[in-house]
C-alpha cells in the first residue's frame, strides 16, 4: 500500500482475507509521488512478485512536479537507497540517528511501545467516539477555501504524474492486481467548476484512466466524488482526514467491488477495470 496519510488508515488485517493477501502499509505522511516510487522499489527488491498493489492516488499526484520537495520537515534521505550499505553510516553520525537508536533499544527491552505494528498500520487519528462537529468545525475553519484562479492552457496532467505513474505501474510483474484509488475530499473543499484546481484534477483523472486502460489487471476506483461520503461533513476530521468508521466503509466498498465486478455504489465511480 503506497500514499500519503490519506491512505495511512487502510488496514491490511481487515483486506488480507477477503481479498487473500497480505498487505504492508507503507503510506506515509505528505509522501510525494517520487518518494512513493522509491519506497516501492525499495519493496520490490525483497518481494519481486506481489499480488497486490495498492496506491493512493491523493491530490498531491495531481498538482507537483517530478521531485516536488516536501512541504514536511522530516529528512528524506536519498543516499539509503544508493550503492553501498557501507557508505550510509557516516550519513548516520547525527543526533537523529542516535535518537532512533535509543527508541529501538527501549522497544526491544520492552520499555517502549511500538507505534507501528508489522504490517505499517497504525490509527494517527481519534477514535470516533471522541468526535464532535464543534471540535470539527474549528479544524475545517483553519484550512479556508483554495484560491479561485483561472485554469492554465494547456491542461494537462502534472509532471509527477506523468512521470511516476507509469514508472510504478510498470515496476511490477503483469501478474499484479493494481488497485488505484482517489481517496475522498469533503465537498466544502472540492474546487469550482472551471477553475484552476478543478481542471488540474479533471486532467489528472483522464490520464489516469488512460494509463490504467493499457495496464494489465488494473482497478481505479474514484472516492472522491459526490455523494454520501464527500458530502457528509460528520465522515471527516478535516477536509482530507477522514474518520476510522471512514476508512472502514472505503475498505468493504473495496472488498466488494474485487469480489463482485459488477458491484456499484454511490461512495464511488470505478473509472477503469
Amino acid at each position: 500500500m503506497l500514499g500519503t496519510s490519506t491512505a495511512r488508515l487502510m488496514r491490511p488485517e481487515i483486506l488480507d482475507g477477503p481479498l487473500g493477501a497480505h498487505f504492508l502499509n507503507m503510506a506515509m505522511n505528505n509522501a510525494r509521488p517520487h518518494e512513493q516510487y522509491r519506497l516501492l522499489r525499495e519493496f520490490l527488491r525483497h518481494h519481486p512478485s506481489p499480488r497486490f498493489l495498492m496506491v493512493d492516488l491523493d491530490r498531491s499526484w495531481c498538482l507537483y512536479g517530478p521531485k516536488q520537495v516536501p512541504l514536511n520537515n522530516e529528512p528524506w534521505p536519498d543516499w539509503i537507497y544508493q550503492g553501498s550499505s557501507w557508505l550510509g553510516y557516516l550519513h548516520m553520525a547525527n543526533l537523529y540517528a542516535l535518537q532512533e537508536a535509543a527508541n529501538e533499544f527501549m522497544l526491544q527491552l520492552g520499555l517502549r511501545h511500538d507505534h507501528y505494528g508489522e504490517d505499517g498500520y497504525t490509527n494517527f487519528v481519534a477514535a470516533d467516539s471522541l468526535y464532535t462537529r464543534a471540535r470539527a468545525n474549528r479544524v475545517f475553519a483553519a484550512w479556508g477555501p483554495d484560491p479561485m484562479r483561472p485554469p492554465p492552457t494547456p491542461i494537462e496532467a502534472a509532471p509527477a504524474m506523468r512521470t511516476y505513474l507509469p514508472a510504478i505501474l510498470d515496476a511490477v510483474p503483469d501478474t499484479t492486481v493494481r488497485i488505484l484509488w482517489f481517496p475522498p475530499v469533503q465537498a466544502t473543499r472540492h474546487n469550482p467548476r472551471g477553475s484552476m484546481y478543478d481542471s488540474m484534477f479533471e486532467a489528472c483523472h483522464r490520464y489516469v484512466a488512460s494509463v490504467a486502460a493499457t495496464a494489465p489487471h488494473t482497478l481505479v476506483l474514484d472516492f472522491d466524488i459526490p455523494g454520501p461520503i464527500t458530502d457528509d461533513r460528520d465522515l471527516f476530521w478535516d477536509p482530507i482526514h477522514y474518520r476510522l468508521m471512514t476508512a472502514d466503509r472505503i475498505m468493504h466498498d473495496i472488498i466488494t467491488v474485487m469480489s463482485d465486478p459488477g458491484a456499484r455504489s454511490p461512495d464511488y465511480t470505478v473509472v477503469s477495470r
